[in-house]
């Protein structure tokens, strides 16, 4: 074996191997796969095989796309024999003409086709209770082992190495970075060590001290004995049932997933644990457990009741705790991973190796990959009892339809407010974000008006105290509990310049400016999205989303390591509650709380104490209305939240969550990163143009472009109650070009209001199309922001 190569890909199944596979047609030739016993040994051999190309997510549905167009050029069994998805009840009806509107923006050919058309094109199943379905042609099935080999073959062709029975024992670092593999056949240096390794990824990922959250779960399926003579069936999932269908010869292959399911070699006290030896091998059949989706199979398909069996398979399938995959480089640099396929990894083989490849060569992801990226989990799921919790729920409810706003419950609560039992005894409504809970409502607002209730899915999880909450705090003032936004600390002699390096804005400041500022990738996207707020020569905060916490922070600690800045990046986030009061009464809420008026410009920040709380009060709004965001040290927030409250009742304060913010923010055109902008968009085309500074140098400047070929637009929808969540397809002139990145209702616009990216010539007056749950919805761009 060489002791050295470039690359270094541990585990041969169809994630390696596509990633070697990749890696080799961007020119990269020192690249070693090292795969324990033989390839396909791991999860990949025992796959079900089902290819599924549409996801919620665009992103994933591309990556999905693109797997089924290169299996389409392999020797790997692909056939391309369509996917049938049944509706057993009206509300899974619901989602599926939402999907046919997801596929329609991103231009799959999804159709929504009759009962009759369904058992046409699957004589085998029993239509009774069936209440509609949709049918994708081009979906299909594909041989995990043949695929896998292909992949390694073309590997092979393009220089990639493939060493078979090496077991990897350790990953060796130095200063913060990869260094090598220490394995049973001697060390290998290497610059890049990419860990495919499926079930044995958290404990390769151990060894480079790197959390991998995945659980193995032992996922079943039968094969069945010859039931029919279809010469080609398309894949077929009733969801409601939870479970799937493919042909196997003139077989069947049906699996599904229960909702009483086993973890396997994971503990709440215990990390996975899976046996050395456990290679090519399958789980004892569990036929209790499998009881409930047999049961269920022979519902929609009879012929399950008397067919023979042929096997149980019982393999583990490597789960994350959202069932996204884990992707990307992790916290130490060169140590990529590619696992936690969560069951769907053979449709998304291809996809995954292609974006893997081009992230490790470009140094940055190629698209916007955050929701799979392996750094989007904060450290509370280095505890093998809470990522157990949510894996577990993850699994079991694989099948629910996912409806807008909708709640988990495992593991909570676990990150609260100092302000949280105040909350609770107030009638808090809670939703939850990377462990924090935050307020959704108070029920306590309520007013029992339903009038503004929107239509279909945007109005499940809806209450009146939304339009309450909001119309306070655009007549009198809000009080919001902003204390999971996270917080970074930039500190150092080099603070200053790394962050006019990352940021496009001009962020270095005098003591106390705060900015709002991106921090663009090379291509000119936007990777991060956060106010700057300095606070000495050598002292900055950072403010950003509460889901983006530990992504902002990756980002600016990578390209300190890369200019090789000095200086100390530190999430405080714990530390410091956040409450946000807002309203055109604001001023008169704290007039008599503070030493002095609180007459501070827009945009700056400033000590005080407000009644007996020492805070820092930062002039910014994010739903239209003056005000502050006052932080001070989280044990004092309990008293600076009550004091507030105490103050604000004579001047009609409320109370305030985060549906009211998203419905404020939307009237004034203020964007959410991941939504309306990201790193696949730029600052210009997103309209905020003036937060660049092109006389100065920073990441990404030289790849803008001031006039684009596309902007972010507003949309007011012809009907009010009609309203988009996300995703909807957008039409102009008849043919699809866009999809929303957001929308939701405007209490005091009383619009729906949606964005969009259209081309640069829709401009404001242009007429558009909306489809909303398969109607199609008239809309017009409009002058933003709206109030």
């Amino acid at each position: 074996m060489s002791d050295s190569a470039r690359i270094v890909i541990t585990g041969g199944g169809v994630g390696g191997t596509s990633v070697a596979y990749h890696l080799t047609r961007l020119g990269e030739r020192d690249v070693v796969v090292l795969e324990r016993d033989e390839l396909t040994s791991g999860s990949t051999f025992h796959s079900a095989g089902l290819v599924g190309q549409l996801r919620a997510d665009p992103t994933l549905t591309r990556m999905n796309q693109y797997s089924v167009e290169l299996y389409r050029t392999l020797d790997a069994g692909w056939t391309e024999c369509g996917g049938i998805k049944l509706a057993s009840t009206p509300e899974r009806m619901e989602e599926i003409r939402r999907q046919i509107g997801w596929a329609r923006a991103s231009g799959l050919p999804l159709e929504e086709i009759s009962v009759a058309e369904a058992v046409e094109l699957f004589p085998l199943m029993d239509p009774e209770g069936v209440v509609g379905a949709a049918y994708l042609p081009t979906d299909g099935q594909i041989d995990p082992s043949q695929l896998c080999y292909a992949l390694a073959a073309g590997a092979r062709e393009g220089g990639a190495r493939i060493r078979t029975g090496v077991r990897v024992l350790g990953v060796r670092t130095a200063g913060g970075r990869v260094t090598g593999v220490v394995t049973d056949h001697g060390d290998i240096d290497c610059e890049i060590v990419v860990n495919c390794g499926g079930m044995f990824a958290a404990e390769i990922g151990r060894m480079a001290g790197v959390r991998v959250p995945i659980i193995p779960m032992s996922h079943q399926y039968v094969v069945t004995d010859a039931c029919h003579d279809h010469p080609r069936l398309p894949t077929l999932r009733d969801p409601d049932l939870l479970v799937y269908y493919r042909q196997e010869v003139r077989g069947l292959v049906m699996g599904g997933y229960e909702r009483t399911c086993a973890p396997w070699t994971a503990a709440p006290d215990s990390y996975d644990a899976v046996p050395a030896d456990f290679n090519g091998r399958l789980l004892p059949e569990d036929w209790p457990r499998f009881e409930e989706i047999s049961a269920n199979s022979r519902i929609r398909v009879p012929a399950m009741g008397d067919v023979g069996i042929r096997k149980l398979v019982n393999g583990p399938e490597a789960f994350t705790p959202d069932n996204e995959f884990c992707l990307g480089e992790s916290e130490v640099a060169g140590f990529f991973v590619a696992a936690g396929f969560c069951a769907h990894g053979i449709a998304g083989a291809g996809g995954i190796g292609k974006v893997m490849a081009e992230w490790i060569a470009g140094g940055e992801p190629p698209m916007d990959l955050w929701h799979m990226d392996v750094r989007r989990f904060g450290r509370h799921y280095r505890s093998p009892s809470y990522t157990l919790k949510r894996a577990v729920e993850n699994y079991e409810t694989y099948y629910d339809i996912r409806y807008p706003g909708e709640e988990r419950g495992a593991g909570r609560p676990l990150r609260t407010s100092p302000a949280y039992a105040w909350h609770a005894a107030h009638g808090a409504v809670f939703g939850e974000k990377a462990g924090w809970e935050r307020v959704h409502y108070y029920a306590a607002n309520d007013t029992g008006d339903v009038e503004e209730r929107p239509y279909g899915w945007a109005g499940r999880g809806w209450s009146p105290a939304i339009a309450a909450e909001h119309r306070a705090t655009r007549t009198a003032a809000g009080l919001f509990d902003e204390s999971s936004f996270a917080k970074i600390e930039v500190t150092g002699p080099d603070a200053a310049e790394l962050l006019e390096r990352v940021c496009a804005n001009r962020v270095a400041r005098e003591i106390g400016a705060v900015v709002y500022t991106q921090a663009l990738n090379r291509r000119g996207g936007i990777e991060c999205d956060f106010t700057v707020t300095r606070r000495g020569e050598e002292e900055f905060l950072v403010v950003t989303g509460t889901a983006f916490g530990t992504h902002d922070l990756g980002w600016l600690r990578r390209q300190a390591a890369l200019t090789g800045a000095h200086a100390r990046i530190t999430d405080v986030t714990g530390q410091y509650a956040c409450f946000a009061l807002w309203g055109p009464r604001a001023g008169d809420v704290v007039a008599g709380l503070t030493p002095g008026p609180m007459d501070l410009p827009f945009m700056t920040a400033r000590e005080t104490t407000v009644g007996d709380v020492p805070v820092l009060a930062l002039a910014v709004t994010f739903v239209g209305e003056p005000g502050w965001e006052l932080y001070c040290s989280s044990e004092y927030g309990r008293a600076l939240w009550e004091t507030l409250w105490r103050a604000g009742r004579p001047h009609g304060l409320v109370a305030g969550g985060y549906r009211a913010i998203d419905s404020l923010r939307l009237e004034k055109g203020y964007r959410v990163w991941g939504a309306d902008i990201g790193p696949e968009t730029t600052p210009y085309e997103a309209g905020l143009g003036f937060c660049v500074k092109p006389d100065k140098d920073f990441i990404g400047r030289d790849a803008l472009d001031p006039d684009p070929e596309r902007r972010l637009r507003c949309l007011v929808l012809a009907d009010p109650r009609a309203v988009a969540l996300g995703n909807e397809p957008v039409g102009l002139a008849g043919r699809v070009v866009s999809r929303v990145t957001s929308g939701g209702y405007g209490y005091t616009a009383r619009a729906s209001i949606a964005y969009a990216y259209l081309p640069v010539e829709a401009g404001i007056g242009t007429e558009v199309e909306v489809e909303i749950e398969g109607a199609r919805v008239p809309g017009t761009v409009v002058k933003s922001p709206l109030t």
